[in-house]
């Protein structure tokens, strides 16, 4: 099966995947164009995506960060770049539900960080690694700014504009004791913002993503609610998807940012380019 060309596309996470998104945001200008999409790739075989138009822009979209029981999470996050590639890809906006590492927040703020830290045991994860990544700006402003203004738009509670995400391995929450290690040093603590910024960097690609929150982190204010957390996860998923599609209508496929400057080539070319 033939990759199309596409020059945005969206990450999905938990807090778009009860609404099916895009559909759930009932947008008279989208239309679905192909679905159940599958490809091969030097990886192993992709996550299913979707592709769906909002107006002239095509976009490509997969649920979950391409998460599956029996795909390892950077063998996913290389499928899904390596395909965001070869389709050309300029623009990604990721989503997720996070837990709090900052005392200030709250289950249903929303925070667009502009930093993260990565806590994970992905940090190697890459395609060819035949370029030297600068992960000065990881999360495009242009994209951030966009997010911010359609967010305040869309949704009247508390809107937090910047902010660090760390990044855990999971695929369990963290333990008290991991959440006051990282309290002073992040905001929001989730398993998915990375490798998928440094993939971003590695295919010349814009990288934002937007965030709520739908837990405290463990011993951080009090016991969080599954009830709290289920309900999220099902009345909120519409407006997010409305944040992302309003993002895209207004976000041009080709920026000023210097994301796409970020990527030098590497230095090591004995190495990586026999």
């Amino acid at each position: 099966m033939s990759i199309p060309n596409v020059e945005f596309a969206v990450i999905g996470g938990s807090g778009t995947l009860s609404s099916d998104f895009p559909l759930g945001a009932k947008a008279d200008d989208v239309t679905i164009l192909e679905d159940e999409l599958v490809f091969d790739t030097p990886y192993g075989t992709s996550p299913v995506f979707r592709l769906f138009s909002v107006g002239k822009k095509k976009v490509l979209t997969c649920r979950m960060h391409g998460w599956r029981s029996e795909v390892s999470r950077a063998d996913a996050s290389r499928q899904i770049f390596w395909v965001f590639r070869e389709a050309g890809v300029k623009r990604i906006i990721s989503e997720g539900g996070v837990g709090t590492i900052n005392p200030l927040l709250d289950p249903r703020d929303f925070l667009i960080p502009d930093d993260y830290l990565d806590m994970s045991e992905r940090k190697g994860v890459g395609l060819e690694g035949k370029y030297l990544l600068i992960m000065r700006d990881a999360l495009c402003h242009e994209l951030r700014q966009t997010l911010i203004e359609k967010t305040r738009a869309e949704y009247k509670g508390r809107i937090f504009t910047r902010g660090t995400y760390a990044v855990t391995e999971g695929r369990h929450f963290e333990s008290p004791a991991e959440i006051a290690m990282l309290k002073g040093h992040a905001d929001i603590v989730g398993q998915s913002i990375c490798p998928e910024v440094y993939l971003a960097r590695e295919i010349g690609a814009c990288y934002a993503g937007i965030y709520f929150v739908v837990n405290y982190g463990e011993g951080l204010v009090k016991s969080w609610s599954h009830e709290v957390l289920e309900n999220i996860f099902y009345d909120d998923a519409p407006m997010i998807s409305r944040i992302i599609l309003d993002t895209i209508r207004d976000t041009k496929s080709e920026g000023k940012c210097e994301c796409k400057d970020l990527r030098k080539e590497t230095l090591l070319k004995g190495i990586y380019n026999k």
